[in-house]
């Protein structure tokens, strides 16, 4: 048996509903497991390692990259750490190496929450919280909230990293993915966006269900079609041997990747598929970055279900 000292993600918390089960980790508050039965809905990774490829994190307060950790907000500029050294960004927000605490836990749910304290080039103060839900016919259901406990306005974005599988991986049969957005955006050699682009005519048009082999993805989509239900669905594989990923209102954006520079065997073993509510480079741009004044809050939701429709 592993012990929680020997386990980079903390405490492992698993949930099930009928043939579901997923595992949430403490450090992170990131999805490590998601099974139907025995089948793999998402890319795992051993439960003493670390995230592969950023597996099953939450991204927060912000998602992607800001370039050279440089922004301005309400008229001061800040200055975040460069955790992107390769290409001087700051990627990925703040809590995917925190320590989140257990709030409460079901048979079928589990909710974490964070105190995210001031920190440099991010002086405001969050309360957040991370519930993760089974339901046996729905599958899993995130919702990730956020109160701005402080005394002034904080900047804020979301973003998730969890990877859909299907058998064979991405260069198989199932490896067939559908998009609903017109647009992609256009980004430089530090994934720095330059322009928004539509996909009609371009490699970037999944609006038709399409196969991935030979494709190679780190890109993102917006201007989404939503369902009537007011969501819009990412779908790898078809039928019953297919996963989707929904997402709800707020979450315009979303970034796939195809994880071509992972190691075996998790290389193009599955699809990154990132829900987010602003595109790369939000804070410095302005575009899609959630203003949170003193005391407000914001709850953004996504999901993923086996099956394709």
């Amino acid at each position: 048996m592993i012990s929680a000292g020997e386990r980079p993600t903390g405490e492992q918390f698993t949930i099930k509903a009928g043939e579901y089960a997923a595992t949430v980790t403490e450090v992170g508050a990131g999805l490590r497991a998601l099974r139907l039965d025995n089948r793999e809905l998402i890319m795992e990774f051993p439960e003493d390692g670390s995230p592969v490829g950023g597996s099953g994190q939450l991204l927060l307060p912000w998602p992607n990259r800001i370039q050279d950790g440089k922004y301005k907000f309400a008229g001061v500029e800040r200055e975040l750490e460069i955790t992107e050294a390769a290409r001087h960004n700051a990627i990925h927000g703040l809590t995917r190496h925190a320590t989140w605490k257990l709030d409460t836990q079901t048979d079928s749910s589990v909710r974490l929450t964070l105190r995210l304290e001031p920190q440099p080039g991010y002086p405001f103060l969050l309360d957040l919280a991370a519930e993760y839900s089974l339901d046996e016919d729905e599958g899993l259901t995130i919702a990730v909230s956020v109160h701005n406990a402080g005394d002034w306005d904080a900047p804020y974005g979301i973003g998730s990293h969890a990877y859909l599988k299907v058998d064979g991986g991405l260069d198989g049969p199932q490896g067939l993915v559908r998009v609903p957005a017109s647009r992609w955006l256009m980004v430089d050699e530090r994934m720095i966006p330059q322009c928004e682009v539509p996909v009609g005519g371009t490699p970037y048009d999944f609006r038709d269900r399409r196969p991935l082999r030979g494709v190679t993805l780190d890109t993102a989509f917006t201007d989404v079609v939503r369902d009537a239900d007011g969501r819009a669905r990412v779908t790898l594989g078809q039928g019953t041997e297919g996963v989707t990923m929904w997402f709800g209102d707020g979450l315009e954006w979303v970034q796939l990747f195809s994880g071509d520079p992972l190691n075996d065997p998790y290389r193009r073993s599955a699809l990154a598929v990132e829900p987010m509510s602003c595109p790369p480079n939000a804070f410095a741009s302005g575009k899609g970055v959630i203003t949170l004044a003193p005391g407000a809050s914001v709850t953004h939701t996504w999901g993923i279900v086996v099956g394709v429709a």
